[in-house]
């Protein structure tokens, strides 16, 4: 499973990016898929998350509220729609695949078997 990120960029407090994860095959819609972060510094953060299907997601609580996932099964592409973006939010954002874990596992990085490259995402005014 190959994975591209993008969507990324600058963006000022209070504004929206919406990021896009394109993956490859056509088992895609066969996967959990999550977004995690990282800021310069820190360890690997876990964003949200959504079930193969769609009809799961989760969130961390920094981001719920401000931050929705969905995904177009049929394009290969999962979304995370951020709004309302503040300066603790920039990170690099980067989407994941999981091929086989249970839902109360979804949070942690070892939970995921593919990484895609990361998008930078930086809130500043």
């Amino acid at each position: 499973v190959q994975l591209q990120a993008f969507g990324g960029g600058l963006v000022q407090p209070g504004g929206s990016l919406r990021l896009s994860c394109a993956g490859s095959g056509r088992t895609f819609r066969r996967y959990d898929m999550g977004w995690f972060r990282q800021a310069p510094g820190k360890e690997r953060e876990f964003v949200s998350a959504i079930r193969k299907n769609g009809a799961t997601t989760v969130y961390a609580d920094s981001v719920k509220g401000r931050f929705t996932i969905s995904r177009d099964n049929a394009e290969n592409t999962v979304y995370l729609q951020m709004n309302n973006l503040q300066p603790e939010d920039t990170a690099v954002y980067y989407c994941a695949v999981s091929t086989g874990a249970i839902l109360s596992t979804l949070r942690r990085p070892s939970a995921y078997d593919y990484w895609g490259k990361g998008t930078l995402v930086t809130v500043s005014s």
